[in-house]
């Protein structure tokens, strides 16, 4: 299995990248500081105390990231709720980030980036609902025609389907075949 591998690698990656990306902006925030440098008649004291807040900011959301990366490491499931959002946002920005170091960097940031982008994506879409642990084999349910005893299910009567397209049933008035309503599982 590829899944716990790739979710330990993703943990320790974005630890790793919150603390450069902490530590980064820290010694920039110094470096304004001590430099006593302002931009664009901004308070040099505010631009460094920024810089400094903002590194935190990051560096712990990576970190956070780096968590659910670490717990589904851990529990060998997939994220759900805000953690798979986190991760979604933790990938996004890595895209962009990709796209910025092309440009300002180099390819070597360029592909570091990709390569956890990469990871990140790969930890997403290798946990789909059929491959986890304890999975129904047919979480869709009976894909045949539902027979008589069927037609009248927890939710009701269900429709008849609508004819195939192509099948020459679809109305004299040229109008849409419409799908059916999709199965739902008790």
């Amino acid at each position: 299995m590829v899944r716990r591998p790739v979710a330990w690698i993703v943990a320790l990656v974005l630890f790793a990248e919150g603390l450069g990306v902490a530590a980064l902006n820290w010694l920039l925030g110094v470096v304004v500081d001590r430099q006593d440098m302002s931009l664009a008649g901004l308070d040099p004291h505010l631009t460094s105390v920024s810089s400094k807040a903002a590194g935190v900011v990051l560096g712990l959301c990576f970190a956070l990231c780096g968590l659910v990366a670490l717990r589904v490491a851990l529990r060998d499931r997939a994220p759900s709720g805000a953690g798979r959002v986190l991760l979604i946002g933790a990938a996004v920005v890595h895209a962009l980030l990709g796209a910025f170091a092309w440009g300002l960097v180099g390819v070597s940031a360029f592909l570091s980036m990709v390569v956890v982008l990469a990871l990140i994506v790969l930890l997403l879409m290798t946990y789909d609902p059929e491959s986890r642990p304890g999975a129904p084999a047919d979480a869709a349910g009976p894909t045949g025609p539902a027979g008589p005893a069927d037609a009248a299910g927890p939710t009701g009567p269900t429709e008849p389907a609508a004819p195939a397209r192509g099948s020459g049933e679809d109305g004299a008035d040229g109008s849409p075949v419409t799908s059916p309503a999709a199965p739902t599982t008790p």
